[in-house]
């Protein structure tokens, strides 16, 4: 589990085949998750300058992959104990986002994301989503896009800093909306009331 709350911005070595390399301060352990660009992801090999891990072939059809290069967010999975600030991210990535416009007002930046309509159910308005793996709050929602109001502070430390129209970013969408909509679509295939021991069997797939 992470929280959105990008520890560092990281330096990608090489991708070659399923490995990626990344050169980092960060170094993790051998097995340890670690969210890049919001793609929970195993730390395979431990390097002198950082950390490699595997992509399957699943993961580099599903991410936007354009974003695998250069620089990327990263994020060690939480420990007990750990401050809780953002929200409850899985490292999931649910789908890719094309940035459509971002306006600067001066104290602040307005982002429009736009994703595939089906996804759409699942951002909530005043609810979180995570962004290339940052936790943010959603502001509007329309039929096929939402808005992200982005202070200066988060535009200068992450890689919004980089992005423009046309470019694609990871987005895991609410965990509880898709549990919700989980639910409720088997409620309605059954047509029965379902039993709370029957919500905790369909949560524990998660």
């Amino acid at each position: 589990m992470f929280t959105g709350l990008i520890r560092e911005i990281a330096t990608v070595k090489s991708l070659i085949g399923s490995t990626l390399s990344i050169r980092a301060k960060h170094k993790g352990g051998l097995g340890d998750s670690i969210a890049i660009n919001g793609a929970c992801l195993t730390v395979v090999k431990v390097l002198n300058d950082g950390f490699a891990v595997e992509l399957s072939p699943e993961s580099q059809n599903l991410l936007a992959m354009e974003n695998y290069k250069n620089e990327v967010h990263i994020e060690p999975a939480m420990m007990m104990g750990d401050r809780f600030e953002g929200h409850i991210v899985q490292g999931h990535v649910d789908c890719i986002g094309t940035v459509k416009e971002i306006k600067n007002n001066g104290n602040s930046f307005d982002v429009f994301i736009s994703l595939p309509k089906k996804f759409i159910p699942f951002v909530v308005p005043k609810g979180s989503i995570t962004i290339d793996g940052v936790s943010l709050t959603v502001n509007d929602v329309s039929a096929d896009s939402f808005r992200l109001t982005i202070i200066p502070h988060t535009m200068k430390e992450t890689l919004f800093k980089n992005y423009k129209k046309g470019s694609k970013v990871n987005i895991e969408t609410d965990m509880f909306a898709r549990y919700v909509s989980h639910i409720i679509s088997h409620q309605a295939k059954t047509s029965t009331d379902l039993t709370w021991g029957e919500v905790d069997a369909i949560s524990a797939h998660y």
